[in-house]
């Protein structure tokens, strides 16, 4: 049998599932090398680990600001999205080989697909935090510039997240701020001082 035969013994949905499963892999494979030599960042895109980019899919601004949340997990990344369609891709093509209906095989290979985002953001989250708990000082972040991950709290009254710079390493800290309005995800801001071990004290750029 050849290639042709066998697609076209494929019902129409599990080509669909094949479409999507096949390519999504092949990009999850190059992701995978790339990061592995160095040329690409943990999030999938191309350029170093440490540019300063984030990683999330670009849209009409920023689109963290849009899909951010989970307590800071970054889950709409570019690398998250591709590893949502290889697990819908496959896990569709086997539940269509068992029978399953159309309908709950796409039901239950989107929820799955979604839950590996999740493990996947997760992990990543894990990883910054593991990478970041080296021999750095907070203090060094003084004077430079970063962006809000999780909307901090006006007039230290609770504490959100940022990504800043910090001894050539891109990290995710807790802040806190004193200004009398909150600062939303997404805005850019400056490091003024640190407040006990861990926070950061900011201010909008």
């Amino acid at each position: 049998m050849t290639i042709m035969d066998w697609w076209e013994s494929l019902s129409v949905i599990a080509q669909a599932f094949y479409c999507v499963a096949i390519p999504a892999t092949i990009v999850l494979i190059v992701q995978t090398v790339l990061m592995f030599i160095g040329f690409g960042n943990d999030d999938g895109e191309l350029g170093g680990a440490d540019d300063g980019t984030d990683g999330d899919i670009p849209a009409d601004g920023d689109a963290s600001d849009a899909f951010e949340g989970l307590e800071g997990l970054r889950v709409f990344t570019i690398r998250g999205m591709v590893a949502f369609f290889v697990v819908f891709g496959w896990l569709g093509v086997s539940l269509e080989r068992a029978g399953v209906a159309v309908w709950l095989n796409v039901a239950i290979s989107a929820v799955a697909g979604f839950v590996m985002m999740l493990a996947l953001a997760w992990l990543m989250n894990l990883t910054m935090k593991l990478r970041s708990n080296g021999n750095t000082d907070n203090r060094n972040t003084i004077g430079t510039a970063g962006k809000v991950q999780l909307t901090i709290p006006a007039e230290r009254s609770g504490e959100g997240k940022v990504h800043v710079m910090l001894q050539g390493t891109y990290v995710e800290r807790n802040a806190v701020t004193d200004e009398a309005e909150p600062i939303p995800t997404g805005a850019e801001i400056i490091v003024v001082g640190v407040s006990g071990q861990t926070d950061l004290v900011v201010k909008r750029k």
